[in-house]
């Protein structure tokens, strides 16, 4: 098999095969379009658990007591969900519908953790019915309202802290979760979050176990961990001399790059594992602190270069001296983070993997916006109708973050096996499916 140009961002398994095209686990990308129609999202089973093995090996390495806890957000189908428990990570939901789905997918309820910054009391409701295993709070209203609901249900909640250590992760500003002005966590500059410890411990029906933070993603840098993991550590020696706070548990996030343009890779999982794990000890050596349980919480760098959106090309415009457009058949509908954070990728011939750049085109797709663009002046070889364009490093965020603009379905999902088989995990929506919650007088 040819080594294939873009390598490092497409799936571990990708190949160009004996006749040329782009082929994932030994399939061929094309055949499996003609069989499940396009736009089609591809999910490499080789990959998920490659990074999950490389998550759990490196971080173990350097700190044993940690768990990696895969954030569903990122992306959640429930036969992902079933890899990542077999991979023996944890996850994190954000909504109760992601609750919901990963306990459908009979996820272990209590290797759940619940993330968001609003949780309604419905939510939590079913998050203590279901016995969840952590419960991440992020504001005053929710230290209440959450004790309210454990103390209704008769039963105590293990609970972790959200504070914010006013740390610029050097990220975009949609995506930077740790700085001073953000809506996520309690502000240890400004004092919310000692005032947070203090009113969490006080509740009868909470039990807290520690702290986490999330700088945002994706994060290309080290040191900003480093100077979070400090700062924090810092942070919570002082709460347990003042308010006996004891540091059971403790999550600097996740966050970890992906490589989305072969231009620009990020560390590997070990250079984030050796940095975040001495951080972590030198930190708790420094502040008298018992080492605690380490919880990293990826999602984008668990799915993110496991996934390839594939698209078939519809019309081309030229503009002499200008740009040629090459449309294709999906765009901000099934992937909005070009037009959102002005996200990147890299774009590859279906057909012609390997051929040598004869043009610079952008990819436009078809929603009713100007803005529309899944990338703007790629190289490409001979573009023509009909052919089929890869995507790759789409695993994470842009299947989540899909809507039904313009009415348009959104794609299926197939998920290559290790077995080299294509199994369809989420079916392609039907114009029924978009008149399913339309009430007809």
């Amino acid at each position: 098999m040819t080594q294939l140009p873009l390598a490092d961002v497409l799936p571990i398994s990708a190949s160009v095969n004996d006749a040329g095209r782009l082929a994932i686990n030994g399939l061929d990308v094309r055949d499996i379009v003609e069989e499940f129609g396009s736009p089609l999202y591809l999910f490499d089973e080789s990959t998920i658990r490659e990074m999950c093995r490389e998550f759990v090996g490196n971080f173990r390495r350097h700190y044993p007591k940690t768990d990696i806890e895969y954030s569903t957000k990122a992306m959640s189908n429930p036969a992902i969900l079933k890899i990542i428990e077999q991979e023996g990570l944890h996850i994190d939901v954000v909504t109760g519908g992601e609750l919901a789905f990963a306990l459908a997918a009979n996820f272990p309820a209590e290797k759940i953790n619940f993330h968001g910054n609003n949780k309604v009391r419905s939510e939590l409701r079913e998050a203590v019915e279901a016995g969840i295993g952590r419960i991440t709070i992020d504001s005053f209203h929710e230290i209440e309202l959450l004790n309210e609901v454990a103390g209704e249900l008769g039963t105590t909640q293990d609970v972790n802290l959200r504070v914010s250590p006013s740390i610029d992760p050097h990220t975009h500003r949609l995506t930077s979760t740790g700085v001073l002005d953000s809506k996520f966590g309690f502000s240890i500059e400004t004092g919310d979050a000692e005032k947070a410890v203090a009113a969490a411990l006080a509740q009868p029906n909470l039990d807290v176990q520690g702290l986490h933070f999330h700088l945002g993603s994706p994060l290309f840098e080290l040191e900003p961990y480093e100077e979070a993991i400090e700062y924090v550590c810092a942070f919570a020696a002082r709460m347990k001399w003042v308010h006996h706070l004891e540091l059971n548990e403790f999550s600097p996030g996740g966050g970890m790059a992906i490589g989305y343009l072969s231009s620009k890779l990020p560390p590997t999982i070990a250079e984030y594992a050796q940095t975040i794990s001495e951080s972590l000890v030198s930190a708790c050596t420094k502040y008298g602190l018992d080492q605690p349980r380490m919880i990293i919480e990826p999602g984008r760098s668990i799915v993110g270069r496991a996934g390839v959106a594939v698209y078939s090309v519809g019309g081309i415009k030229r503009i002499p001296g200008v740009r040629t457009y090459v449309s294709v058949d999906g765009g901000m509908g099934d992937n909005i983070r070009p037009a959102l954070y002005e996200a990147e990728y890299e774009v590859m011939s279906v057909d012609d993997p390997l051929g040598e750049p004869t043009q610079k085109v952008t990819i436009a797709g078809k929603f009713c916006e100007s803005g529309d663009l899944l990338a703007k002046d790629v190289e490409l070889p001979d573009v023509k109708t009909d052919d089929l364009l890869a995507l790759p490093a789409s695993g994470a965020y842009c299947v989540p973050m899909a809507s039904n603009y313009n009415l348009q379905t959104r794609p299926a999902i197939v998920l290559v096996t290790e077995q080299s088989e294509a199994r369809l995990i989420r079916r392609r929506e039907t114009y029924a499916d978009l008149l399913a919650t339309a009430i007809f007088e």
